[in-house]
């Protein structure tokens, strides 16, 4: 008898810089650095507690520039996961894409690699599951993976095209912040 491939969850996927936590003009650079948007910690825990996996997907030219090393990027992801275990919720995951935007990569979003990575890493339905971004490339990547896409305008959102149909994104809702987008993704999402 064969044996059956274990069922895919879906998931919510959220960028890091922007929508976690405030995106400095000249990059997060160290842990001290770091500093929530109102409400995300939140968010992240209340996805946890309706049995969500949130997966950070995140650009970080900062590496591929020579601005930072790999070490010190994982260390400001060790902390946002620990500030969010402290408020009540869970990271299943935190994809890096290390590459300057000059490198070739299938990872930096907008193209979806870091998505399918982890969608095979965690077992993941991208097809039932949510990207949830600042930037017009955040929201591509997601809809390139096959996921749903939600943007907020917190971070690089305030910059948002106000014409979005022009990228493509015609059908994707622009919330004001992750809590916001978590709480629109919980009450519309089907069930997991």
């Amino acid at each position: 008898m064969p044996l059956l491939a274990p069922a895919r969850r879906p998931a919510i996927f959220v960028d890091r810089d922007g929508v976690l936590n405030v995106n400095r003009p000249d990059y997060v650079k160290s842990p001290a650095e770091v500093e929530f948007i109102p409400g995300a910690l939140a968010a992240v825990a209340r996805a946890t507690r309706a049995g969500w996996p949130v997966v950070v997907i995140t650009n970080q030219s900062i590496i591929g520039r020579g601005l930072v090393t790999a070490a010190s990027v994982a260390e400001i992801n060790a902390l946002i996961e620990q500030q969010i275990e402290a408020a009540g919720g869970r990271l299943a995951g935190v994809y890096v894409c290390p590459h300057a935007p000059t490198q070739v990569c299938d990872c930096r979003k907008p193209l979806p690699g870091l998505l399918h990575q982890a969608a095979e890493a965690l077992g993941l339905d991208l097809s039932a599951s949510v990207m949830i971004g600042d930037a017009v490339s955040d929201a591509q990547a997601g809809l390139a993976a096959g996921t749903r896409a939600i943007l907020v305008s917190s971070g690089r959102g305030v910059h948002l095209p106000p014409d979005l149909a022009a990228a493509g994104l015609a059908q994707v809702p622009v919330l004001a912040d992750l809590d916001a987008a978590i709480n629109y993704w919980l009450a519309a999402a089907p069930d997991q």
